[in-house]
């Protein structure tokens, strides 16, 4: 989905078309728009020659094979570059009385109801006449000065160099952009095979009420033919496999969901992975409509060249659909924390935030009427003069910046040399000083006695490591009781003795203290699983030392197999009840720990 290609493709887009250069000069380039007259000139100079690449290349001038320009050599221009516009109309503003007599002409600002969708001009070409949206999915723009629907005045440029220049000095005498001209937007599309990345470019230049105009710019680098590359098919089967596991999901969490009903949606994880479900099926369903709607735009391309491949929209969900991903993956890392909640220091960290939950939302919101307080300052003080307060939302983001030392002081002090020193002193103290440190002091003091607490109070979970340590010892455990069984067999004469190049004498000294523990047992389990032959009920270390010194001498009483077995039985049995035991010992203590509080409380 992103890869560093896209940053490159991006970055050579942008200096073909954006980054400012000195011609004849004079500067050209995207940026440099500051008037009606520099966007014409601008379109019949920089943008042409971008388009109509025929630059030398190893001392030749280069020709457009079959009429397609190659972008920078490598980059095809897909079909043609389209310019649309949107306008508003004549007297969409009020005039007040007195001027009248002076002004004839009003424009006001974008607005949707506003808009002009009258023909105009010599009336012979769709340039000149409104055409609206062609779907109605199309995405409105959101510029710097207005939302922007998606229809307008279109034109195309030719396929050939010479012709666009014609076409727009045409339109440029004509006064194809007028008073109540609000907007103009440049799109194209771009592919390079190389890297098989579309580039799909759109150039804006707004023309405020205010006058003068403001450019902005987006590129977007796309791989809209997923599957060319093997290692694409190989992708091609995991997003198969992914689309597999978010059935089974699908079906888990339903459920889950008839089982707990109200239930399910207290659950926070519940939650998180309800909404995993969600952004993964309208990935999956953007995916394969994304693929079927590619396909359709390469065959109206092929069929005429001459036509704008509006791959804007495609470019635009793509995006949306990365974010959707990108949204899908960080709540995936955060469902982490639900498989290691059993460790101490995440349980620690989730105690310490639920703990001071409710002192947090209050002191947020005495900080909050404080920051929105200076906000508004700053709006009324520097909006008119400073970009950064310019707007409201502007003023909370710098605010921001400023807590993080991030903040131009000589712009204020300009805008106002009283109240700006006295708007940034003020803002430092209060908020910095007193409200973010009385923050952090909130979450330490909590997290102090949560910790206090922990060690206190033995945790009932065990911590990730110690798990691993658990688990571990009773491998350990297993193997030395498997080898404990079978040397038992082998002094029984109920197996024969393997030959171990190896001696073990550390095992062996386990293996006594295991069957000693298993013979110290209650009398009424041995009942309980049947008499025990007069070999068992011995000591078993003398059975081991009689064993090992009459290697020759024939055993005279043998065990059994299901004797065995029924000794088996009886371990475990016997490890069942101690682990009952040690449970009940634990009760107790707490139980008498409780008296004793008790009654130190009542003697006090």
């Amino acid at each position: 989905m992103v890869s560093t290609d896209m940053y490159y493709l991006n970055k050579v887009m942008s200096r073909v078309f954006l980054e400012p250069s000195l011609s004849n000069g004079t500067v050209s380039g995207f940026e440099s728009i500051r008037s009606r007259a520099d966007f014409w000139r601008f379109a019949e100079g920089r943008l042409l020659d971008g388009l109509y690449w025929d630059k030398q290349y190893r001392n030749r001038t280069l020709t457009l094979q079959d009429n397609n320009s190659h972008i920078y050599y490598e980059n095809l221009l897909l079909g043609v570059a389209q310019i649309r516009q949107l306008k508003v109309r004549n007297n969409t503003c009020s005039i007040y009385l007195y001027f009248h007599n002076l002004l004839e002409d009003c424009y006001s600002k974008y607005r949707y109801q506003a808009e002009d969708k009258s023909d105009f001009g010599p009336r012979n070409g769709s340039e000149w006449k409104y055409t609206s949206a062609s779907s109605s999915l199309s995405p409105w723009y959101w510029g710097c000065r207005g939302f922007y629907s998606s229809g307008g005045y279109i034109f195309t440029l030719p396929k050939s160099k010479q012709e666009s220049i014609e076409k727009l000095v045409f339109l440029r005498q004509n006064n194809w952009i007028t008073r109540g001209t609000r907007v103009v937007f440049i799109d194209f599309s771009t592919y390079n095979a190389n890297i098989n990345l579309f580039c799909i470019v759109r150039l804006v230049v707004e023309f405020p009420a205010t006058g003068g105009a403001y450019t902005s710019s987006h590129i977007y680098s796309v791989k809209l033919l997923r599957y060319v590359t093997y290692y694409d098919y190989f992708l091609a089967s995991c997003e198969v496999a992914f689309c597999l596991f978010i059935i089974t999901f699908i079906v888990q969490e339903a459920v889950k969901m008839v089982k707990l009903k109200k239930e399910y949606f207290q659950n926070a994880w519940n939650c998180l992975d309800l909404v995993l479900l969600v952004v993964s099926i309208l990935a999956i369903a953007f995916n394969i409509y994304r693929t079927i709607k590619v396909s359709m735009l390469m065959k109206k391309l092929l069929s005429d060249a001459k036509e704008y491949p509006d791959f804007y929209f495609l470019a635009y969900w793509q995006v949306l659909y990365n974010n959707m991903i990108a949204i899908n993956i960080f709540f995936a890392w955060i469902k982490i924390f639900k498989y290691i909640s059993f460790n101490r220091t995440m349980t620690q960290l989730s105690s310490t935030l639920s703990r001071c939950a409710k002192d947090i939302i209050g002191f947020a919101v005495m900080f909050f009427i404080i920051f929105f307080a200076y906000a508004q300052f700053g709006y009324l003080v520097f909006g008119a003069q400073v970009k950064e307060f310019s707007t409201f939302p502007n003023c909370i983001f710098t605010q921001f910046r400023i807590v993080l030392g991030d903040f131009n002081f000589e712009t204020t002090e300009a805008a106002n040399r009283i109240l700006g020193p006295i708007y940034f002193i003020t803002f430092v103290f209060f908020v910095f000083f007193v409200l973010l440190n009385m923050f952090l002091a909130i979450i330490n003091e909590t997290y102090s006695e949560v910790k206090a607490d922990f060690e206190v109070i033995p945790s009932q979970e065990f911590q990730l490591r110690d798990l691993f340590r658990e688990v571990s010892n009773h491998c350990c455990n297993c193997i030395i009781l498997f080898e404990s069984y079978n040397k038992t067999l082998v002094k029984l004469r109920l197996k024969k003795p393997e030959v171990d190049t190896h001696p073990a004498a550390k095992s062996l000294e386990r293996t006594n203290k295991d069957i000693s523990q298993l013979s110290d047992g209650d009398s009424t389990k041995k009942e309980k699983y049947g008499k025990v032959s007069k070999p068992q009920e011995e000591n078993p270390r003398e059975q081991y030392r009689a064993a090992e010194d009459a290697d020759a001498v024939t055993a005279q009483s043998y065990v059994s197999m299901e004797e065995f077995q029924k000794l088996f039985r009886y371990t475990a049995e016997l490890g069942k009840e101690l682990n009952n035991i040690n449970a009940k010992i634990r009760r107790l203590t707490k139980i008498v720990q409780k008296l004793q509080d008790a009654s130190g409380k009542t003697e006090q």
